[in-house]
């Protein structure tokens, strides 16, 4: 218990106090963001420096609630695109079950480096192509945000593609990890965030994949025993997370609070980026503490498994479409 306490504040402390102007008592308008993100995590603490920032922005007419550690993404998701919650922060998988296009972006090796998906993410061409399946579902783009890289973490070791053979995974509820999980020959078991620790634990999965941030942050690390407790680095899908808003409610906001909200400045994304990355090496030592055997393969290694999915993203923009197909060429069109 004492390292769990340690590890909540390690990430607080890494957060910078921030104190913004007072709002007004009785604001015009109020946004409530709904997010998986847990109190004292770096996505927590870039959304309150976006809370910030936008209430300061709109002298206090726009109050924005943080509705932090909710347990199904896919559910808020369908609220903000049906008007019942304004906005919602998440990761791409959890939006793609409304906007199929999305799982482009997350299948598996697209992006090589944190450089690369920054170089793209971050290109006009591609945030064009983003705003656009997403205005089509009723939504509204806001900023880019990081879950990261993730890895496998398994009851069975893993070396080689084979090794996954049979072993039941726990997936995002996404078409796109589904079908990679799948090109390794292994079992996908799609569960959504509130039930995959317990799911863990009681044996109906081996394993998962996610960033080390976010299964130390959910906790699902625990759900693994121990002396059967193993982090395979594949790397093999880099997650973007982002904020969009309902565009019924968008829609009813004075022009200069609806420019305030989509003009965002970029250093609230890279701030986000930059703490995700600086702590996972200080995660991945905790994790050794709890008794994970972690493993990074090596390049030879690693070729193996990038040759099990080089089809994938291309048979994945396919499948979603004319505009999935552009999303994706206009990715690799920065590489």
């Amino acid at each position: 218990m004492h390292k769990l306490l340690f590890f909540s504040g390690a990430l607080l402390a890494m957060s910078l106090a921030i104190v913004g102007p007072a709002v007004a008592e009785d604001p015009e308008f109020i946004m409530e963001v709904g997010t998986v993100a847990p109190k004292g995590s770096p996505w927590a603490e870039q959304l309150q420096r976006f809370k910030t920032e936008v209430q300061a922005k709109t002298n206090g007419r726009l109050k924005v609630k943080l509705r932090l550690g909710r347990g199904n993404e896919r559910s808020m998701a369908r609220r903000v695109q049906m008007g019942s919650m304004q906005a919602f922060a998440g990761s791409v998988g959890g939006m793609s079950s409304i906007v199929r296009e999305v799982n482009v972006i997350e299948a598996p090796y697209v992006f090589e480096t944190f450089a690369s998906a920054d170089k793209a993410l971050d290109t006009p061409e591609v945030t064009a192509q983003v705003k656009k399946v997403l205005a089509k579902r009723g939504l509204i783009f806001g900023i880019w945000a990081e879950n990261g890289y993730r890895s496998y973490f398994s009851k069975q070791k893993i070396r080689k593609p084979s090794d996954m053979a049979g072993i039941r995974f726990r997936s995002q509820e996404s078409m796109v990890h589904v079908e990679t999980y799948e090109a390794f020959g292994a079992t996908p078991v799609p569960i959504d965030n509130g039930n995959t620790l317990m799911s863990v634990q009681t044996g109906v999965v081996d394993g998962f994949d996610n960033t080390p941030l976010f299964a130390m942050a959910a906790s699902w690390y625990q759900g693994l025993k121990e002396g059967e407790r193993h982090i395979f680095l594949s790397r093999h899908c880099y997650q973007p997370a982002l904020l969009v808003y309902s565009k019924k409610w968008f829609d009813a906001l004075p022009k200069d609070i609806q420019e305030v909200i989509t003009t965002l400045p970029h250093d609230l994304t890279v701030w986000g980026r930059e703490q995700v990355r600086k702590i996972e090496p200080v995660l991945l030592k905790n994790l050794k503490r709890y008794g994970y055997e972690i493993y990074e393969p090596t390049e030879a290694e690693l070729a193996a498994f990038k040759a099990k999915q080089k089809g994938v993203p291309a048979r994945v923009a396919k499948e979603m479409g004319p505009e999935g197909v552009a999303l994706l060429k206009a990715i690799r069109k920065t590489f």
